[in-house]
């Protein structure tokens, strides 16, 4: 499973943070930070979730009210949104 975040989109609500360790707090940029993640496009970070962290990553996803967080499958198939 693989997780691509898209900084730009992100509004700073935090709602990710809450819900999965991998995502932290940028107040100086006011944007939420995929820790560790490699960036893939112009501010999109992408992270390979860790086996056993899939419902929180899914969860943290779920919960962004802009969709700057997309999840895929093993398979490259799009979960979420």
């Amino acid at each position: 499973m693989r997780i691509e975040f898209d900084r730009d989109t992100c509004i700073a609500i935090y709602q990710c943070v809450d819900e999965w360790a991998a995502f932290e707090k940028d107040m100086d940029a006011g944007k939420a930070t995929l820790v560790n993640g490699e960036e893939v496009g112009e501010n999109v970070f992408s992270l390979e979730v860790p086996e056993g962290e899939e419902f929180d990553a899914e969860m943290a996803a779920r919960v962004c009210p802009v969709d700057a967080i997309t999840l895929y499958d093993d398979d490259g198939e799009q979960v979420v949104p």
